[in-house]
């Protein structure tokens, strides 16, 4: 069952940070009337969604729009409980560059109607309905519609591009393709990405009926209601639909960063392998929406260079050279360059090392050893902008909690890139369970830096019977110095997640000569 105190600790947690935004009434604040801003023009209004649904919204037009001409359409929705002015700085750079930009508050928050419905049908038939207002209210080229935004936006925006066949081009920042995959990976719940996000969507909108059951069921551990909260992720997830958004053809830019506690890398990188149209993949330091916050404020972001320069090739037709770079595009959490791949498959094209975990472990459940993966939104910054990721002191972790393996200190530079992945024999004495695995670079004091991390939860097993576990790690690239070494730690009890042991729970983790366990390291190219 959900742990009452860490669940209300991350929610007490979310509603002070949230408290310092916008009150709900505040957002009447904005101008109702037409201003001039810089070159273009900004008009807000009520936009009609879908059911009848008013969707408070505002509309940039090119400085000197003259009848008869149309541009390109950007349409961007809000993200997960921001309001309409999220966009002004970046609609304003697109507008001043010939976009007409029409960015809407999502159903469901601040002053547009209805319910948060999580990116289901409603949602996705709001996109369309702000198409056709744009194209009936605005000079909006009907051949020339580009969706997209951050978190939310890009779900939607996602999703949107495989029902409405008129979007030529997305842009989905800091999104998710699977939602499943994002808040319960490894059948486990994500308890802080799924507390913020419940806590914001109260703070700031009105959940719907459906949301409420779904996330009361989620947080308190309903296995009876796990099917029915699995189809509802699909209903929502753009990997399920990604046969459509292929027959619709349009181009899709996907953004995030490695450290992303809400929607991490991984269900990206796997839905950009799917994708046969026109394509492209940045992975960068950081958060949840960290990489794509100072273009927020208008500030140089070179995330959102590249969407500016991915609607123009694709919208305006323009040859600036970003569909002839390489596909997939990433920065190394250690290092400032871009790399470039052809695919995601070749990020760890330089070979995989294989670390033998050859000795048997126990650890006791129930007690955190001190490996920790962090706090949501704070460690990952914190790894941005200071190259300070989570700590663990790896000799003082209790062994009776935590079970470690290290690899021989290494003679050269090793760079990580890809999905790092846990093959293991689990023997539990309960029937349920949770473990947490964790990567660490270990320097020579015995300080080691969290590279990666990822939980696992298993039900209905057979106490005291061993069964086989492979279990990928949030992807990342990360650069371990010569003279440091590799530690992987499993502990029970994160943070971050809702775990699943029983009191007295125990596990041992084992080495079968006929099924050896390791953990396997993708590697740049030297």
């Amino acid at each position: 069952m959900v742990r009452n105190t860490r669940a209300a600790a991350a929610v007490a947690v979310v509603l002070a940070v949230a408290g310092l935004g916008l009150a709900p009434h505040q957002a009447q604040a904005a101008p109702a009337v037409g201003v001039v801003a810089g070159a273009s023009d900004i008009r807000f209004h009520d936009i009609p969604g879908s059911g009848g649904v008013t969707l408070k919204g505002n509309v940039f037009t090119p400085a000197g729009a003259r009848a008869g001409v149309t541009y390109p359409l950007i349409v961007l929705p809000t993200s997960w409980g921001l309001p309409q002015v999220e966009y002004v700085a970046q609609a304003k750079k697109l507008a001043d560059s010939g976009y007409v930009v029409v960015s809407y508050t999502s159903r469901g928050f601040w002053l547009s109607g209805g319910e948060i419905e999580v990116a289901g049908p409603p949602d996705v038939a709001d996109v369309s309905a702000v198409i056709d207002w744009a194209l009936a209210n605005t000079p909006a080229d009907a051949d020339r519609i580009g969706v997209g935004g951050v978190s939310y936006a890009a779900g939607i925006s996602l999703l949107a591009s495989a029902h409405d066949p008129r979007i030529k081009a997305v842009v989905a920042l800091s999104g998710w393709a699977d939602i499943i995959e994002s808040i319960y990976s490894g059948r486990t719940q994500h308890l802080q990405a799924a507390g913020m996000l419940g806590a914001t969507g109260y703070l700031t909108g009105r959940p719907g009926p459906e949301l409420r059951s779904i996330l009361g069921g989620f947080l308190g551990s309903r296995l009876d209601r796990e099917q029915e909260m699995i189809e509802w992720g699909k209903k929502r997830s753009a990997a399920e639909q990604v046969g459509r958004i292929n027959a619709n053809g349009a181009a899709v830019m996907l953004g995030n960063a490695w450290g992303d506690t809400i929607f991490p890398p991984n269900q990206y990188a796997a839905f950009f392998e799917e994708l046969t149209g026109p394509k492209r993949l940045e992975f960068r330091p950081g958060d949840h929406a960290t990489a794509e916050a100072t273009g927020l404020f208008g500030l140089p972001n070179d995330t959102w260079t590249n969407a500016h320069r991915w609607f123009d090739r694709y919208l305006k037709g323009e040859r600036n050279g970003v569909d002839s770079e390489s596909p997939v595009q990433i920065k190394s959490r250690s290092t400032g360059g871009y790399e470039g791949y052809a695919d995601w498959k070749s990020v760890g094209k330089g070979g995989v090392e294989r670390i033998p975990l050859s000795d048997s472990e126990h650890l006791f459940a129930n007690v955190d050893s001190g490996a920790d993966a962090g706090v949501v939104l704070l460690s990952s910054i914190l790894d941005q902008f200071a190259k300070a990721p989570p700590v663990a002191s790896i000799p003082l972790l209790p062994r009776a909690f935590a079970a470690v393996w290290q690899s021989e200190r290494y003679d050269e530079a090793r760079r990580i890139r890809g999905t790092v992945r846990l093959h293991t024999t689990v023997t539990p004495t309960k029937g349920d369970g949770t473990f947490v695995a964790y990567l660490y670079d270990v320097g020579p004091l015995g300080l080691g830096k969290l590279v990666s991390n990822a939980p696992y939860t298993f039900h209905g097993r057979a106490p005291g019977q061993a069964f086989g576990v492979d279990l990928d790690l949030f992807s990342t690239a990360y650069d371990v110095p010569a003279g440091h070494r590799l530690a992987l730690v499993v502990d029970t009890v994160d943070p971050l997640y809702i775990e699943h042991n029983p009191t007295g729970a125990q596990l041992t983790f084992s080495s079968p000569r006929t099924d050896p366990s390791y953990v396997s390291v993708p590697l740049r190219e030297q």
